[in-house]
């Protein structure tokens, strides 16, 4: 039986550092699949449909791996907050979750294309955000630039300054909800070895 290639279908180099906590080799090939958003889709359903989308895009190159995509998005009263277009657009984003709660959803899917085998869930946690100066969040915006995240951060840069309260797994809200993450390997991974048997 061969041994199991892992690809990480993200650029995210948060996504890379929590994964390398669940395995020792992976390699990173990033998805050129879209993150389009129908108007009125459920989050989690988009959360889940895209981290597939980018599995499966990757997969078709490398038929023979494990193929882990990922989608995080975070969602306040119900619309889907997504990334940052400039830095104007974080800031007005980061005051619209001032002294609210919101969702963050991430959505796994995982893939192994020459065995058809496919395997989705997600993870979700509410963030509480203080109430936030506007000087606060132009000075974070300034510094971090933080264009690549949804909604306009990331916890580990703000988890002392901005968060009031998570209810949920940290590394969901980074990306890459661990324990998920590892149930779901080791799902697959029997499922795997079994078809190879």
């Amino acid at each position: 039986m061969d041994e199991i290639r892992y690809i990480l279908a993200s650029a995210s180099p948060r996504r890379r550092e929590l994964l390398a906590k669940l395995l020792t080799y992976f390699e990173v090939v990033p998805s050129n699949a879209s993150e389009n958003i129908a108007p009125g889709t459920d989050p989690v359903d988009a959360a889940m449909e895209n981290a597939m989308n980018k599995a499966l895009a990757v997969s078709e190159r490398y038929p023979d791996a494990i193929v882990i995509g990922a989608d995080t998005l975070v969602v306040l009263d119900g619309s889907i907050i997504g990334k940052p277009a400039d830095p104007e657009e974080a800031v007005t984003m980061l005051e619209a979750l001032s002294g609210k709660t919101h969702q963050v959803i991430t959505g796994i899917a995982m893939v192994h294309g020459a065995l058809d085998v496919k395997l989705s869930n997600f993870d979700f946690s509410d963030v509480t955000f203080r109430t936030l100066d506007r000087n606060d969040i132009e000075a974070y915006v300034n510094e971090r630039n933080p264009l690549d995240m949804a909604g306009g951060y990331g916890i580990q840069e703000v988890m002392d300054t901005f968060i009031e309260g998570l209810d949920g797994d940290f590394n969901n809200v980074m990306g890459l909800p661990l324990d998920l993450t590892a149930e779901m390997l080791d799902a697959m991974n029997v499922v795997i070895y079994r078809l190879q048997e």
